[in-house]
């Protein structure tokens, strides 16, 4: 089970971090990551990483997310800088245990907004 956490209004240009933590630490290799959905839109990825540290960023958020893990347990952290209008939506983690089917935590809403 994942707990997403850090969403919430902010204005242009402001910065949010968003956490995600699994129940369970997993010892197995996995890539665990953030997508976000707006209304009437796809699921789109932002940004993945690898339990071996390797990331993969959307074209439209490099140079200004980050993300990161920690090492000691399954959490994964985005660190989200110079926010626009466009990044607004409803940001949801993904685990995936190299092998086994991935699984969502439950949303949570970015507002980006003056």
């Amino acid at each position: 089970q994942l707990q997403a956490s850090g969403g919430g209004l902010v204005q242009p240009g402001g910065s949010l971090r968003l956490s995600c933590a699994a129940s369970e630490s997993i010892s197995s290799a996995y890539v665990m990551g953030w997508y976000r959905q707006v209304p009437g839109k796809q699921r789109e990825l932002v940004a993945t990483i690898s339990s071996g540290g390797h990331t993969i960023y959307a074209d439209s958020v490099k140079g200004r997310f980050t993300i990161s893990k920690d090492n000691t347990k399954t959490t994964v952290y985005l660190q989200m800088n110079g926010l626009k209008s466009e990044d607004t939506a409803v940001y949801y983690c993904l685990l995936t245990p190299v092998g086994s089917r991935g699984s969502w935590g439950q949303g949570t809403l970015v507002t980006v907004s003056s």
